[in-house]
C-alpha cells in the first residue's frame, strides 16, 4: 500500500495524480476539516474527467498528531510519502512548530514499528543552511539557528532531524528540499498567494529572491527517488533562482496585467510591519506581514540543485513555463471568478 499524507495540499494532490498513472489505488490521509476542492481542481488541470481518478483514492481521516491512530493507519503500508505540513510564514502562529515536528515523529515511529519499506519526506529549502559568503546553498551547508529564523523553517529543520533519527534506526528514507513551489492549486496561501495578490492589483515588489521549482518536477523526482531505493540522502529541488521582481513580472505578464513597478525597500516594510502589529493588537486581527518577514524581504539566496540533476540527469521545467501554465489554467477555470 502506498500512503500519501497532506493529499489536499498542492504537492500531495499533484503527487497522487502522478501515482494514479502507475497504480490502481492510492491511500491518502486528510484531516476531518480538510476540503477536497484543491485536489479536484488539481485533477482538472490534467483531465476533463477528474471523478474517475478521485474514485480510486482510499481516504483515511486522521490527525497526524495522534500517534496511536497514525500507527494503525500504517499497518498495511509499504511506502509513505509525507507531504503534510502546517505552513505559516509569520512567527505569530506557534502551532506550526509543534504540528510539523510531532506529525513527522509519529509517522517515522509508525514506519519503523510497521516495517514500512520506503519513506519520503517533503521538507523545504527553509530548512537548508545559509551561506555566509556569496556561495550557493548546497545540501552540505550546516544549519544555524538565529533570532530571525521563522518558526516554519525551524519546524522543518527539526522535522528532518526526526527523519534522520529514523534512518539511524534502519528506516529507508529520503528527504527533499523544494524551493518556492509553483503549480496549480485552489489555495490562496504559499506561492498561490502571489498569483492572487497580483491579480488583485499588487503594485509593489521587493529586492529579494529565492529558488523556485514546478510542483510537477517535485512529485516526479520524489517518485523516482523512492522507486530507486535511494536512502539516507537529501536533495535541494530548485529549477531556477529568481528575484522577486522577475517572478512578479512573469505572473503579471501571464495574467495580462501591469507588472508591479513600485520598489519597496526593507526599512519602509519594517515600518509597515510595525504599524500592522499595532493595528492588529487594537483591532484583534493577525497581520499578514510581521517584522521577520519585513527584515528578510530583501534577502537573496542562491540554491544549487546540481546533486539531483547529476543523479537523475533531470531537466527542470523553466519557471516561465510553470507560471504560464498556472496563469492559463486560472484564466480557463473557476479561479477566474476569484
Amino acid at each position: 500500500m502506498i500512503l500519501v499524507t497532506g493529499a489536499t495540499g498542492m504537492v500531495g494532490a499533484h503527487l497522487i495524480w502522478h501515482l494514479l498513472q502507475q497504480h490502481q489505488k492510492i491511500t491518502a490521509t486528510r484531516r476531518h476539516t480538510s476540503q477536497l476542492d484543491n485536489i479536484v481542481s488539481t485533477f482538472k488541470f490534467y483531465t476533463n474527467d477528474p471523478q474517475q481518478y478521485l474514485d480510486r483514492i482510499d481516504w483515511i481521516i486522521l490527525d497526524l498528531n495522534d500517534h496511536h491512530v497514525v500507527n494503525q493507519a500504517l499497518v498495511k503500508a509499504d511506502t509513505v510519502y509525507h507531504c503534510a505540513a502546517f505552513v505559516s510564514l509569520t512567527n505569530s502562529d506557534k502551532q506550526v512548530f509543534e504540528t510539523n515536528i510531532n506529525s513527522t515523529k509519529h509517522l517515522v515511529d509508525a514506519c519503523i514499528s510497521n516495517g514500512v519499506k520506503r519513506f519520503c519526506f517533503v521538507s523545504s529549502i527553509a530548512a537548508c543552511g545559509k551561506s555566509e559568503t556569496d556561495k550557493w546553498v548546497t545540501e552540505s551547508i550546516p544549519w544555524k539557528d538565529s533570532p530571525h529564523t521563522s518558526e516554519y523553517a525551524r519546524s522543518k529543520h527539526l522535522s528532518e532531524l526526526e527523519v534522520w533519527n529514523g534512518i539511524a534506526q534502519g528506516l529507508d528514507a529520503v528527504i527533499v528540499n523544494p524551493g518556492v513551489i509553483i503549480g496549480v492549486s485552489s489555495s490562496t496561501t504559499g506561492s498561490s498567494q502571489l498569483f492572487h495578490l497580483i491579480k488583485k492589483g499588487l503594485k509593489v515588489y521587493t529586492k529579494g529572491g529565492s529558488g523556485y521549482v514546478d510542483v510537477r518536477d517535485v512529485v516526479k523526482i520524489i517518485i523516482q527517488l523512492t522507486e530507486q531505493n535511494i536512502s539516507g540522502e537529501r536533495f535541494i529541488l530548485v529549477a531556477q533562482n529568481c528575484t522577486n521582481k522577475e517572478v512578479f513580472a512573469m505572473i503579471a505578464d501571464g495574467l495580462k496585467l501591469t507588472r508591479p513597478f513600485i520598489y519597496m525597500g526593507k526599512y519602509p516594510l519594517i515600518l509597515v510591519a510595525i504599524m500592522m502589529k499595532v493595528a492588529g493588537k487594537l483591532l484583534n486581527f493577525t497581520p499578514s506581514i510581521d517584522l521577520r518577514m519585513a527584515r528578510t524581504s530583501s534577502n537573496r539566496a542562491y540554491y544549487d540543485a546540481s546533486k539531483i540533476r547529476d543523479l537523475l540527469h533531470y531537466d527542470f521545467i523553466p519557471i516561465s513555463k510553470s507560471i504560464k501554465d498556472v496563469c492559463e489554467f486560472m484564466d480557463n477555470s473557476e479561479f477566474s471568478q476569484k
